[in-house]
Order: C-alpha cells, then structure tokens, then sequence
C-alpha cells in the first residue's frame, strides 16, 4: 500500500492536479480492458499486466500505475480512462 504522507505531496505531473488511490470500480474497468488484451498506455503500448493499484488523477482523466509501492509517474506509462466501458 502507498504510504499516505506521500500521496499527499504527489500531483500529476502534466497538469498539477491532486491525485487519489483509484478504488475498486476503476480498478475493475481497467483490468477488464487490459484482460481484453485492448488497454494502451499513452505511450502507445499495450498494458498487459494486471494493476493492483494506482493513482488517478483529480479530474478522473488519467490513471498513473502503481508498481511495487511505487508510483510511476511517467507520462507515456500513464492510462487514459476517458475511453473505458
């Protein structure tokens, strides 16, 4: 689990915006997409394994994984949500 003194100083890198631990209902919809083999990263490449947990940002536009209790804060590993089912 991300330790909560951190998520408190960490913001999108692109747009400054807050960010929150994604629940269940995000997570469910992203690992059903990247199950169907269709989930890309903005990077353009193809997510192909399941996330435990991540970060999204305030608007609900963007999910940045997180990987070993460590945030990836990278723009081209970040996941666009706004095409989700």
């Amino acid at each position: 689990m991300l330790n909560p003194e951190l998520l408190k100083i960490l913001v999108c890198p692109e747009t400054k915006q807050p960010l929150n631990l994604a629940d269940a209902r995000i997570l469910e919809r992203v690992n059903l997409a990247v199950a169907g083999g269709y989930l890309r990263n903005r990077g353009g490449e193809r997510v192909k394994e399941r996330i435990e947990e991540a970060l999204v940002r305030e608007d609900g536009g963007v999910l940045y994984p997180v990987r070993e209790n460590i945030p990836v804060m990278l723009l081209d590993e970040a996941i666009p949500l706004d095409p989700l089912p």
